[in-house]
Formats: C-alpha cells, sequence, structure tokens
C-alpha cells in the first residue's frame, strides 16, 4: 500500500490514521523523515503567535462616505523573526461591498523584538460607533511548511457622523442672512426686529423708518435700519419612531432628517441664535442643550452619529412636554416628522394646541420622490392605477398639511435632497418678517 501527498506527510510525522497501519509503511517512514524533520524545525522556527503585543492608533471618527484609517502595530518580544499573514476584522458595514479583503489583510514580517505598523482603510456604509472585532495572525517558519495561528483583542471604536451632504447649501444661505442682518443696504422691517443704526434718508426709503428726534439734532433727515432679532431659541426636534425608519431612495428618513436639522443649526448659529435639539419617541433619545455657537454644531452631529430609528409608535403627548419642559420660553420648534394622516391626527394634532399657543411651530417632512413619479406614469393599466393611487396619496397628505397650517404650523414638505435648503428658507422667511 503506497501513499502519496498530504497522506504520506501525515503518516511522516506520525499522525497515521488508526485502522490503516501497514508494515510497509515503515519504509515510507524512512524515506520522509527529512521532511518531518524540516516540518518540526520549521514549525519550532515560527514565533510565538501569543506573545505578540498589538496597540492601536489612527482615526477616531469619519463622516458617512469618507474612509478612516486604523494603524496596528505588532511588537515581537521573542527571539524569533515573526513572518505572518495580518487579518484586522472589523464588522462587514466598516467596509464597503468588495474592499474588505484587500484593506484588511496584511503581509507582515518583524524582526525579534522591533514591532511594525500595518494601516486598514475603513469604508464605513453606516453611521454609528464601528468597533473593531478580533487581529488573526499566522505565523510562518523559514520555510513556510508549518504555521502558528493565533486572535488577539486589540480595541477600537471609531465613529461614523452624518455625512452632512446639505453644507454646500450654507453659503448661498449665509449670503441671504447678510442681507436680512444688514450688512447690506437692504432695510428690513416687520414686527419684533431689532433696531440696528442711522443713516441718512434716500427717496425711496419708507417714511415711518423716519427718526425725527435724531433728525432734529442734525441737518440731515435720518432714518432706522433693522436686522432680525438675535438671541432666538430654536428647538429642533426629531421623531425617531417607526416612521422615521421609512426608507426614501437609499436612506431612513432620519437620515434627510438629520441633514436638515444640521444645515439650520448651522445657519441658525451664524445668525446668532441658540439651537437645542431633542430627539424623542416614547423616551428621550438625546438631548443637546447649552450649547455656544461655535460648539453647537460639531455637538449635534456627534449626537445624531449613534442615533437610530425605534419601531414603535411615537408618543406625541410625551414629545409636546419634553418639548415644553426644554423650551420653556417663547421659541421655534422644528419638528421634523411625518405627514402621515395616522400619526398626526391621532397622535399630534389633539396636542398641538399646547406648542402654537407659546411657540412657533414649523414641521418639516421627508416626501418620496417615487409618488411624483407614480402620479406622471402613463401608457398602460398598471401605470393608470399607480398614477391614481399617487394621485390619492397626495391629496391626503395636502389634507394634512392643510389642517396643520389652520392652526398656524408652517409646513415644510420636500424630498430628502431639496428638505435641507427648503427647512432653512423657511427659517429665514420668519427671521425676516419678524416672526421669531
Amino acid at each position: 500500500m503506497a501513499l502519496t501527498g498530504r497522506t504520506a506527510l501525515l503518516a511522516a510525522l506520525g499522525a497515521v490514521p488508526i485502522g490503516i497501519w501497514d508494515p510497509s509503511w515503515t519504509g515510507i517512514l524512512a524515506v520522509n523523515a527529512p521532511l518531518a524533520v524540516a516540518c518540526a524545525c520549521d514549525f519550532a522556527l515560527a514565533a510565538p503567535v501569543r506573545r505578540l503585543r498589538l496597540t492601536r492608533s489612527g482615526d477616531t471618527s469619519t463622516r458617512l462616505g469618507d474612509t478612516a484609517d486604523v494603524t496596528l502595530t505588532v511588537t515581537n518580544p521573542s527571539k524569533r523573526p515573526l513572518r505572518a499573514h495580518v487579518r484586522d476584522a472589523w464588522p462587514p458595514s466598516g467596509w464597503q461591498p468588495g474592499t474588505e479583503t484587500t484593506d484588511s489583510r496584511h503581509r507582515v514580517t518583524v524582526p525579534a523584538g522591533e514591532r511594525r505598523r500595518v494601516t486598514t482603510r475603513l469604508r464605513p456604509t453606516r453611521r454609528g460607533d464601528r468597533q473593531s472585532d478580533r487581529v488573526t495572525i499566522r505565523s510562518y517558519g523559514p520555510m513556510g511548511l508549518f504555521t502558528r495561528q493565533g486572535t488577539h483583542r486589540a480595541p477600537w471604536t471609531v465613529r461614523v457622523l452624518p455625512p452632512f451632504t446639505s453644507r454646500k447649501h450654507l453659503p448661498s444661505k449665509l449670503s441671504r442672512l447678510r442681507e436680512l442682518d444688514g450688512r447690506t443696504s437692504v432695510l428690513t422691517r416687520g414686527e419684533g426686529t431689532e433696531f440696528d443704526s442711522l443713516r441718512e434718508y434716500v427717496p425711496g426709503d419708507d417714511t415711518r423708518s423716519i427718526d425725527w428726534r435724531a433728525t432734529a439734532r442734525q441737518s440731515a433727515v435720518a432714518v432706522r435700519t433693522w436686522r432680525p432679532e438675535r438671541d432666538r431659541h430654536i428647538l429642533l426636534v426629531l421623531d425617531t419612531g417607526r416612521t422615521s425608519a421609512g426608507r426614501v431612495g437609499d436612506a431612513p428618513r432620519l437620515d434627510a432628517s438629520m441633514d436638515a436639522a444640521l444645515l439650520l443649526a448651522a445657519l441658525a448659529s451664524r445668525a446668532g441664535d441658540r439651537v437645542d435639539l431633542l430627539a424623542y419617541d416614547r423616551r428621550v433619545r438625546a438631548l443637546v442643550q447649552g450649547r455656544t455657537a461655535g460648539d453647537v454644531l460639531p455637538s449635534l452631529v456627534n449626537t445624531m452619529a449613534t442615533l437610530e430609528p425605534e419601531l414603535v409608535e411615537t408618543d406625541a403627548r410625551g414629545l409636546t412636554a419634553t418639548a415644553l419642559r426644554s423650551a420653556p420660553r417663547r421659541s421655534l420648534i422644528v419638528l421634523l416628522t411625518t405627514l402621515d394622516s395616522a400619526p398626526i391626527e391621532e397622535g399630534l394634532l389633539p396636542v398641538l394646541p399646547r406648542l402654537t399657543q407659546r411657540h412657533t411651530v414649523v414641521l418639516a417632512s421627508v416626501a418620496d420622490p417615487h409618488i411624483s413619479r407614480m402620479a406622471k406614469a402613463r401608457g398602460n393599466t398598471d401605470a393608470v392605477y399607480e398614477a391614481a393611487a399617487a394621485a390619492q396619496a397626495q391629496a391626503e397628505r395636502d389634507r394634512i398639511a392643510d389642517q396643520l397650517r389652520r392652526h398656524g404650523v408652517t409646513i415644510v414638505d420636500a424630498i430628502p435632497d431639496e428638505l435641507a435648503p427648503a427647512l432653512a428658507d423657511a427659517y429665514l422667511e420668519l427671521k425676516s418678517a419678524g416672526r421669531l
């Protein structure tokens, strides 16, 4: 009975399966004795894995869509050189499809008593905290015949922040804010606006803006200029209930609401207003209060990173009570929620007067662009039925919006890409009209 390949190697090492021993194997063992000795030496000369020391450094945060580089330092305290393959494992959400095998596997050689660094590049596909799993190291001998393998824990966390894609609209909104703020030659008027300065009258100015006392003290007619009120309080309320989990395009509604909230927060903080955040469904999921203008945006981004939709019905009464406690004085309350009929009619409408009697309320909702495409569809029977269903859904949405407007609520209803600039425009319009 002759043995070849892997079976001969096992026999040479003495790992012969019970029940198939044959006296003729004695000759085979004699022939393969040098191979057995080589394998044993190769195994003995492979650097031990358990004694390796691993440490990490690198990025601790990144925006969704960007990359993060995490460096793993491998220290070899043994007296043998380490020749190894290293796999730095992270959860699947830390990689874009097809990149894990190329970015997490490394080949490294570490001389005795020295250390080497390898860098893993993450490409996260979801917000939140991405934590490293384990590091698997396979140590080879000089001839590569045998290996030692083991795993180590090297904890590291990378926080994946919201992408804030709407920041591209910030320069244009700030330009409009500067016009409202009196830094260009635009005169704004409205109840509740603040006096800014006096200037000389020019033809076309509203005579109601003439300051007669100042005019009496000088030779020219003086008019007052105004600017929007500063130091107003804005409370952003994120509904994290089940409706925020619905996907519009490639992302949940909650992500589009977050993006709109970030643009509004950036704009309002530049305008000198105070911005707070409340995330709520059946309990408080996040609360950001009392941040300075320079710290509010980083605080909101960091807090939103770990927020996820909860598959529960939002408690409108609890949300209203919490919002009123968070905004004891007159404020602008921005509700980032849904315009679906059931949550509004059964939840929000009965308690809405408690908000509107004291505060200015804006409701911002993410519209589904697929509904608009369905409404325009024609050509066959299925398309006509889809168009009718879309028209009915849009009519129901318009009806709910009209009910809210009758209660004094400003409605912003837009598709994900347009929600953030539309909400910023609504804020600027309220500010220019002196309603904040």
